[in-house]
């Protein structure tokens, strides 16, 4: 915690720091102002390419800490909750293209020790489903994808309609 002295009158301010993923930087910066927050630097920490840590300041005096504090809670559990259903879009579509790629690995495994054995009738037989395992994922993941963002979307804009009502309660507090 620091303080600063700025003319006649003394500001004291609390600090708070936090490390997000790139694509909520804005989100972040745009709703932490709405708390009392300013934001005073970012930076890429190193432990994550996609992650950037963000440095916000506020006056120790402010008013409404207590209700800003929850409303502020609720703003993070919100934006938590975007970033996991925006995950959602594609954690399914990669389950399902890696199980179908290691299925037509197992069928060119089959394939490689039926031409090894001298059995080149077998050999073609699952090599034809191996090759199709192996050019089949990419559709496949594309087509989940697709369904699953379909599906994520409305939850997704119902999340951020949430936290702009929340950004607006406390900015309300901070007028008052």
């Amino acid at each position: 915690m620091g303080e600063v002295t700025k003319g006649n009158g003394f500001f004291g301010y609390e600090y708070k720091e936090i490390t997000i993923h790139r694509s909520m930087e804005s989100v972040y910066a745009d709703g932490y102002a709405n708390f009392g927050w300013m934001l005073e630097d970012t930076s890429t920490p190193v432990q994550g390419v996609g992650s950037i840590t963000m440095k916000f300041k506020r006056d120790r005096k402010i008013r409404n800490k207590a209700e800003l504090g929850r409303l502020q809670r609720q703003f993070e559990s919100c934006a938590g909750q975007i970033e996991s259903l925006e995950k959602a879009k594609t954690n399914g579509a990669m389950i399902a293209a890696f199980s179908i790629g290691l299925v037509g690995t197992a069928f060119m495994a089959g394939s490689v020790f039926s031409y090894l054995a001298g059995m080149l009738p077998l050999c073609i037989i699952l090599a034809i489903p191996a090759f199709i395992g192996w050019i089949l994922p990419y559709f496949c993941f594309l087509n989940v994808r697709r369904k699953r963002t379909d599906k994520v979307a409305p939850l997704i804009d119902q999340k951020y309609d949430e936290m702009y009502e929340v950004c607006e309660k406390a900015n309300g507090l901070l007028a008052k």
